[in-house]
């Protein structure tokens, strides 16, 4: 495969996995600008090599901060995400809510409640309820598997 083509790769599979440098030109560790094994647009692989230089070779870290293309803050957060999780803890998380944070325990006793109170109700209506008593949109699809998750820890693990 042509050198091109496999860089081209690795972009898209750095892209993919959400650890594509935005800034690669901001690199300029030396070892990064002349050893063919470091690569500036592998965002996990800069920040390892710059918490190492610093615990490994005494480096400061506003230093190592600056060679690297990135903050001080981000440092000292790579360096505690290595300590508590590993290199696992260098990748970024996945963007957006970890939780449902519209539809809280409040929003879906009420949803339940109207459901018991007629039970032909469809999502969209339940949406449009949560509309008018809440003031916030959700879309109906949210509603249903917030409603299903419920459902299921309450009838309990599955035995198998």
């Amino acid at each position: 495969m042509a050198r091109g083509a496999a860089d081209d790769d690795k972009a898209d599979e750095l892209q993919r996995s959400r650890t594509l440098n935005p800034h690669p030109e901001t690199v300029t560790d030396e070892e990064f600008r002349s050893e063919e094994f470091f690569d500036p647009r592998d965002l996990v692989q800069v920040k390892y090599e710059m918490v190492r230089r610093v615990e490994a070779e005494g480096v400061t870290a506003a230093a190592a901060a600056r060679a690297f293309g990135l903050s001080r803050q981000t440092y000292y957060g790579a360096r505690a995400a290595l300590a508590d999780r590993g290199l696992q803890g260098l990748v970024p998380g996945k963007p957006g809510p970890r939780e449902a944070h519209k539809l809280t325990d409040e929003v879906l006793d009420d949803l339940q409640e109207q459901l018991e109170a007629d039970p032909s109700l469809g999502s969209a209506a339940l949406a449009g309820r949560v509309a008018e008593r809440f003031g916030f949109e959700v879309h109906p699809r949210s509603i249903e598997r917030a409603l299903a998750r419920r459902e299921a820890a309450k009838r309990g693990p599955k035995s198998g």
